[in-house]
């Protein structure tokens, strides 16, 4: 097999898993409450830090979050702008990577500024600034604390984990 491919079927092995890992990490937060309570921590939104590391991250949050929205019984906007919000912060994750102090910042954002006006138009959740605060929180904790000590984590294992430069 040549570098090329070698490349493009690594990339396809990272998105399939972290597709996979988002999706367990949802049914985890769901099977414990926490997911779905006023404030709202998904230990998959961790895994939003991960286009710092590679673009493979990009499709597999996606995937991922479309896939555990669907399966966790989320209306149908909910699946679609949530998913979206998610793909949202993975591209501008990855295309601030150059500083590790960034990474949490676009999921945080597009989460908070996409997802009240989910909650509210599929889920009726009143009132609305409320929810730009819960899901803020929710998300500080989920991307910004979870999501940073992930980093810091897999920063040691950087190479083996994710040996393609890009």
């Amino acid at each position: 097999m040549n570098m090329q491919k070698s490349l493009k079927l690594s990339l396809l092995v990272q998105a399939a898993m972290i597709a996979a890992l988002y999706v367990v990490l949802t049914y985890i937060a769901n099977a414990m409450g926490i997911a779905s309570q006023v404030i709202q921590v998904r230990f998959s939104e961790a895994l939003t830090i991960l286009p710092y590391f590679t673009p493979a991250a990009i499709p597999g949050l996606f995937i991922g979050c479309l896939l555990a929205n669907i399966l966790t019984g989320c209306a149908v906007p909910d699946i679609v702008f949530g998913s979206l919000a998610t793909l949202i912060g993975a591209i501008f994750t990855y295309k601030l990577r150059k500083n590790k102090w960034l990474a949490p910042v676009p999921p945080i954002l597009s989460n908070v500024i996409i997802v009240p006006f989910v909650l509210l138009y599929a889920y009726g959740v009143k009132p609305l600034w409320f929810s730009f605060i819960t899901i803020a929180v929710g998300e500080v904790i989920s991307c910004g604390v979870l999501g940073m000590l992930l980093l810091f984590t897999l920063s040691k294992y950087r190479n083996t984990l994710f040996p393609a430069e890009f």
